[in-house]
C-alpha cells in the first residue's frame, strides 16, 4: 500500500515570509554567534571573509556569495565549552542536531548529527576542500532520521585546529559529488605563525557535580625557512559520566528483600544502569604543511589522527521478578532476565539409552544458575575503542596568471573495536565468559583528485571562471570476526528434558532454551565477517561570472559511476542578483545523489532491547541476506534529490547584514531502517538461520522504502557597533525546518517511525546573543531556543515541549598572552520535559521513573538531559 502527499508549496512561502519579519523586527543577527570583536578592523574583516564554498573563484565574500554559506571563525570554535566537535557545532549552528544517545548502542560511541532535519550522512564533511572519510560505523540503534546513515565522524577533530569553518547550506552534489545534498561543512587548518596553549576544567551543577570535563589543547605553527609552513594541532580529553535516571524498581525491592546482597547490585547504591553520558578518554591531533617548490606552486600534505575509549551501561539484568506499583494503582510486574529464567541441566542422557537420547539432558538436582555468578543480577558495560587516520598530499598551483591546478590523494581509515564486560553467553551455562570481544568495524577510503580553474576574460563584468576536474574514489567496509562466544550457540541452546520414571527409564518431559550469543550486543560471526568495496571515478563542469555588475551566474553538472549500483549525473544553476547597492536577492536549483555505502550494504548486527522489561533480541541483517530477502528485502537504491533555494542578503548600513534564505529539499528513495518483523516458531522452521535471533526476537533490514521533503528557512545576520568604550556584537541565528514524509511502504515503514523521521528534532531553533569588548574584558550571553520535539517510537502520544536556555562567558586578557575566561552553559539548568504515563510507559511509584528508571527521554532531546555545566578556561599564546 502506498501514501502520497501532495502538499503544496504554500508551507514554504509562509515560512519565507515569517523569516522575514521575524529577521526585520530583530535587526541583531550573526553569522558566528558569540565571536567576540577586537577592533574595527576585525570587525571589517569578518564581513568581507573569503568563501571557498559553493563557488570556484576566489573573491567572493559573505555577502556577495550566490550561495548562503556561514563562516564561523577559530576563535569561536575554540572557546567552546566542549570537547566535542559534535557539541561544538549544536551550540552555535541552529539547524545542525545530535542527541546524547543513553544506552544507544555503538551509537553512543559515534553519534550521527542531522543537519536540516536530514541524515548526517547527506552533508559532505572535508578539510582544506577535500573529502573527510566516514565513520566505521552504520547507525542501527535510532530508528529515526539517521536510522542507516554513514556519515563522516566530526568528534575526531580538534576545535583548536582550525582558522574558520565554512558551511554551505545548499545541495552542492554537482560540485563536491556524492552526500553534499543537505549542504558542505569545510574545515580550513590553521596557518599562523605561533604558540598556543589552552586548558579548561567544568562540571555539571547536578549529580553532585557530576561529569567532570578536563582539556588540554595546544597549537605550534612555524615557518621553514621563507617557503614551507607546519602546524600541529591537538587535544586532549576526559570525560567523567553522568546520572540522570533513578534506579529500577526492581532493584529498590530487591535490596529490600535480600539486604546481605544490596551492595552486589550494579553501581550500588546508585542506580543499576545509568542513562547520560558515558565516560570518555581520549586525544586527537592534525597537521598542516606545505612548502613552495617554484614560485608559483607548492606541495602540501595534512592530516588528522585521534583515538578515543568510551565506556556504556547497558540495561541492568534483574535475577528474580516482583511485583511494582504504578502510580495510577495497577501492580505490574518487573520480570527477570531470561538468563534467571530456568536452571542449566547438567546430567547428560545416559549413553546408548534409547529413551534418553544422545543430546537430551536429564531433569534432576543436578543444575547451574547464573544466580551464582551474579547474586544480584547484571548490568552489561560495552566498551567502544575508537581510532581514526586520514592524511592527504598534493601539489597546486598556477599553470599561468589565469590557469591554475590542484592534485591531490588521500588515504584514510576509521576504526570501531567493540567489547563488553560483566555480561554473559546464558545459551553456554557455567563456562560462559563474562567478558566478550565483539570483533572490528573498518571503514578506508582511497581518493584522488585533480581539480582545474581557468579564468575566461569575455568582455563580461568578470572573467568566466571555468572549473573542470576529475576524481576516484575507492571505499572498503570490513567487518572482523569476535570470539566464538560473542556471537555463539552454546551447548545449552535448547535442552530436551527427560525424567526418570524407572532405573534406566525416561521419559520426554520439555524443552528449554536459553538465548546465545554476548546479552546486549552480538559478535561479529565468521559468516558476517569480510571485506565490501565500492569504487566510483567521477568528472565534473561548473562556469561562473558577473554577467554584468548587478548579476552573477553560475551553473555546474557532474558525472559518477559507481561498479555497484550504476551512473549518475545532476546539476546545479544558482544567481545573484544585486538590487541595490544594499539588497542582493539569490537563488538555486540543482539535483543531487547519495550513493549507498557498502556498510549501508552490508551492515549485520545483533542487539538486545526491553520491551514493557522483557528481553527482546533484534537483528538487522543486510538485504541480501536470506533473513531480510525471507522478509521482503529489495537492494538498496541511490538516493536522489532535487534542490530548491530562495533568499536576499541586506546590507543597509555599516556593520549590519541580514540574510533570508528559504529552501526546498525533495528526497527519493531514502534510505532508513525497516520496521521490525517478530519472529516466529513457524518462522524459524522455515528459515533456520532465525535461531539466531530467537522466538520473538525481531528483524529488521536496509531499505530505500519511503520519500520525503524538506522546506524550511534560514535566518542569519550581524550588527556591530562601537558602544562606549567598547565594541558590540550582537548577533542572531534562525532556522525552521519541516520534514515530510510525501510516500512510503506501510509494509516497510511504520507509522511511528514516519512521526519521528518528521518530529524527533525541533522544528524552530533560534540562538541569540551579545559579545561586548572593552579594553582587556570581554563579555558573552547567548539565548537558545528549542521548539517541541517528539519521539514517538518510545514514547507515543507525548510532545516534549519548547525550552530556553542560556549560556554566560567573561573573559580578561592580560599582557597580551594570557587569557582567563569563566562561564557556564545552561546557566538556569532546565531540562527537557519528564516522559509522561502512559499505557506503554506505566510511572511507578517506588522511583517515579519507567521501570528502566528513565525520567528524562534517552536520546536527550535537542539540548541533553545534563542540565547545567560551568567551566574555566586558561590560554596563553606567543
Amino acid at each position: 500500500m502506498k501514501f502520497r502527499d501532495s502538499t503544496s508549496l504554500a508551507a514554504i512561502k509562509i515560512a519565507l515570509g515569517a523569516a522575514s519579519m521575524f529577521g526585520v523586527a530583530s535587526p541583531a543577527l550573526a553569522q558566528s554567534a558569540g565571536a567576540p570583536a577586537t577592533s574595527a578592523d576585525a570587525i571589517a574583516e569578518a564581513a568581507e571573509s573569503i568563501v571557498v564554498l559553493g563557488t570556484r573563484r576566489t573573491d567572493r565574500s559573505i555577502t556577495d556569495s550566490a550561495s548562503p554559506v556561514d563562516v564561523i571563525g577559530a576563535e569561536e570554535l575554540a572557546s567552546q565549552p566542549a570537547g566535542d566537535m559534535l557539541d561544538v557545532l549544536r551550540n552555535i549552528v541552529p539547524s545542525f542536531n545530535v542527541g546524547q544517545n543513553t544506552i544507544a548502542d555503538a551509537s553512543t560511541f559515534v553519534r550521527a548529527p542531522s543537519i536540516r532535519g536530514l541524515p548526517g550522512d547527506m552533508t559532505l564533511v572535508m578539510i582544506n576542500g577535500k573529502r573527510l572519510n566516514r565513520s566505521a560505523l552504520v547507525q542501527v540503534a535510532p530508528s529515526d532520521t539517521n536510522a542507516l546513515s554513514q556519515g563522516a565522524d566530526l568528534s575526531v577533530l580538534p576545535s583548536i585546529a582550525f582558522g574558520n569553518l565554512q558551511i554551505l547550506r545548499e545541495g552542492a552534489t554537482a560540485q563536491y559529488g556524492s552526500d553534499a545534498i543537505a549542504g558542505v561543512i569545510n574545515y580550513t587548518l590553521r596557518e599562523d605563525e605561533g604558540f598556543e596553549l589552552t586548558g579548561r576544567y567544568g562540571q555539571f551543577y547536578d549529580g553532585g557535580g557530576d561529569g567532570k570535563s578536563r582539556q588540554i589543547a595546544g597549537y605550534a605553527g612555524f615557518n621553514i625557512g621563507e617557503r614551507g609552513f607546519i602546524g600541529v594541532a591537538g587535544e586532549w580529553n576526559k570525560d567523567d559520566g553522568t546520572i540522570r535516571n533513578e534506579t529500577r524498581p526492581s532493584a529498590v525491592i530487591f535490596a529490600d528483600t535480600y539486604p546481605d546482597l544490596a551492595d552486589q547490585l550494579p553501581n550500588y547504591p546508585g542506580p543499576v544502569q545509568i542513562y547520560g553520558n558515558s565516560p570518555a578518554k581520549g586525544w586527537k591531533a592534525t597537521f598542516n604543511a606545505h612548502y613552495d617548490i617554484t614560485d608559483t606552486s607548492q606541495i602540501y600534505a595534512f592530516g588528522n589522527f585521534a583515538h578515543e575509549r568510551k565506556v556504556q551501561s547497558f540495561n541492568y539484568r534483574p535475577p528474580y521478578t516482583f511485583p511494582a506499583e504504578t502510580t495510577t494503582g495497577e501492580i505490574r510486574n518487573q520480570s527477570r532476565n531470561s538468563s534467571f529464567g530456568h536452571p542449566i541441566y547438567l546430567t547428560s542422557c545416559p549413553t546408548g539409552n534409547a529413551t534418553c537420547p544422545s543430546g537430551g539432558y536429564v531433569l534432576d538436582d543436578n543444575t547451574f544458575s547464573f544466580t551464582d555468578l551474579y547474586p544480584a543480577g547484571f548490568t552489561p558495560m560495552f566498551v567502544g575503542v575508537k581510532d581514526q587516520a586520514y592524511g592527504v598530499v598534493g601539489w597546486k598551483g598556477d599553470l599561468s596568471d589565469d590557469f591554475t591546478f590542484n592534485i591531490s590523494a588521500s588515504t584514510a581509515k576509521n576504526q570501531l573495536e567493540l567489547s563488553m564486560f560483566n555480561s554473559l553467553n546464558a545459551s553456554y551455562g557455567p563456562d560462559s565468559q563474562t567478558d566478550f570481544y565483539f570483533g572490528k568495524l573498518i571503514q578506508e577510503e582511497f581518493d584522488y583528485n585533480a581539480d582545474f580553474t581557468y579564468a575566461l576574460d569575455a568582455g563580461l563584468a568578470s572573467p568566466i571562471t571555468i572549473a573542470f576536474g576529475a576524481e576516484y574514489r575507492r571505499e572498503v567496509y570490513t567487518a572482523t570476526e569476535g570470539d566464538e562466544q560473542s556471537y555463539g550457540l552454546g551447548p545449552y541452546t535448547s535442552q530436551d528434558l527427560y525424567v526418570e520414571t524407572a532405573p534406566g527409564v525416561f521419559a520426554y518431559d520439555s524443552t528449554v532454551s536459553m538465548s546465545p550469543g554476548a546479552s546486549g550486543y552480538g559478535g561479529t560471526s565468521p559468516d558476517a565477517a569480510g571485506s565490501y568495496s565500492q569504487n566510483a571515478y567521477a568528472g565534473y563542469l561548473s562556469v561562473e561570472a558577473d554577467v554584468t555588475d548587478a548579476l552573477t551566474l553560475g551553473a555546474a553538472g557532474r558525472y559518477e559511476h559507481y561498479n555497484t549500483f550504476g551512473s549518475a549525473t545532476v546539476g546545479k544553476i544558482n544567481a545573484l542578483w544585486r538590487v541595490t547597492p544594499s539588497l542582493s536577492v539569490r537563488g538555486t536549483v540543482g539535483t543531487g545523489f547519495h550513493a549507498p555505502s557498502p556498510g549501508q550494504d552490508n551492515v549485520q548486527i545483533l542487539t538486545t532491547s526491553f520491551t514493557n522489561g522483557l528481553q527482546v533480541q533484534t537483528g538487522t541483517y543486510p538485504t541480501s541476506s536470506a533473513i531480510s530477502q525471507y522478509f521482503g528485502a529489495t537492494p538498496l537504491k541511490p538516493e536522489k534529490s532535487t534542490n530548491y533555494g530562495l533568499g536576499f542578503v541586506f546590507t543597509p548600513v555599516s556593520g549590519f547584514t541580514l540574510t533570508v534564505d528559504g529552501y526546498i529539499i525533495e528526497l527519493r528513495d531514502r534510505i532508513g531502517v525497516s520496521q521490525t518483523y517478530s519472529v516466529t516458531a513457524e518462522d524459524i522452521a522455515l528459515q533456520p538461520a532465525l535461531l539466531a535471533v530467537g522466538e520473538g526476537g525481531d528483524v529488521q533490514y536496509p531499505t530505500s522504502g519511503y520519500d520525503s521533503r524538506t522546506s524550511g528557512v534560514d535566518v542569519v545576520g550581524t550588527y556591530k557597533t562601537g558602544l562606549g568604550a567598547g565594541l558590540l556584537n550582537l548577533t542572531l541565528a534562525y532556522n525552521y525546518n519541516k520534514t515530510k514524509v510525501t510516500d512510503y511502504d506501510t509494509d516497510v515503514i511504520g507509522e511511528n517511525q514516519k512521526i519521528d523521521i518528521e518530529r524527533l528534532n525541533p522544528q524552530h531553533r533560534a540562538t541569540f546573543s551579545a559579545g561586548y569588548n572593552f579594553g582587556d574584558f570581554a563579555l558573552m550571553a547567548r539565548e537558545n531556543f528549542y521548539s517541541s520535539f517528539k519521539n514517538q517510537q518510545q514514547f507515543p502520544g507525548q510532545t516534549f515541549g519548547s525550552e530556553f536556555t542560556t549560556d554566560i562567558e567573561a573573559s580578561y586578557t592580560f599582557d597580551e598572552r594570557f587569557t582567563l575566561a569563566v562561564g557556564a552553559t545552561n546557566v538556569f539548568n532546565n531540562y527537557p520535559d519528564k516522559i509522561e504515563a502512559s499505557a506503554q510507559n506505566p510511572i511507578y511509584v517506588l522511583t517515579n521513573s519507567l521501570s528502566n528508571g528513565l525520567v528524562y527521554p534517552s536520546s536527550g532531546g535537542p539540548f541533553g538531559i545534563n542540565g547545567g555545566f560551568w567551566y574555566a578556561r586558561v590560554g596563553v599564546k606567543f
